[in-house]
């Protein structure tokens, strides 16, 4: 497989079928020619179940593109959106979008990480703000300076 179509591309494979639907919803919207029943099949379809993934990764060493080895599973569960699946995205559309999903979960998990262990930093400095310690710098022991000081350094 190219890209993992069963591993890295569950994620990118649930993510392209969400922007899809969006898409094809707001291409309804403008106008274009799209189907109820084809909005109704792609938004019943959209869970890609374990036994789809190696039907999808047999298309991707098909077509080399994993992106559109999802586009053809997709509409092999919702034949009347077959035709419309690709319209107006490109595949870094999808993976793009798909990316900046994966870092805003990802933020959502780290910021508050993140902030925890800042607050934990802060308390250790003011706790030995007054410890004096050796500085060190460019492999060499340099001036006196606090515990809490060089913590509070490294907190910024």
């Amino acid at each position: 497989m190219l890209n993992g179509a069963c591993n890295h591309n569950i994620s990118l494979g649930a993510t392209n079928l969400f922007f899809r639907i969006w898409l094809a919803e707001g291409e309804k919207e403008l106008g274009l020619d799209i189907s109820d029943d084809a909005i109704k099949q792609m938004t019943a379809a959209q869970v890609i179940k374990d036994e789809e993934f190696p039907i999808i990764a047999e298309e991707e060493k098909k077509r080399r593109h994993d992106v559109m080895a999802h586009v053809h599973g997709f509409g092999l569960k919702a034949p009347a959106a077959a035709g419309i699946i690709h319209w107006g995205a490109t595949s870094c559309y999808v993976t793009d979008n798909a990316d900046l999903m994966f870092l805003r979960d990802g933020l959502q998990i780290l910021l508050p990480k993140l902030a925890r262990v800042i607050s934990k930093l802060k308390d250790f400095a003011v706790e030995y703000k007054a410890l004096p310690c050796l500085g060190w710098t460019h492999l060499q022991a340099a001036q006196l300076v606090t515990v809490g000081k060089r913590v509070r350094a490294h907190k910024h």
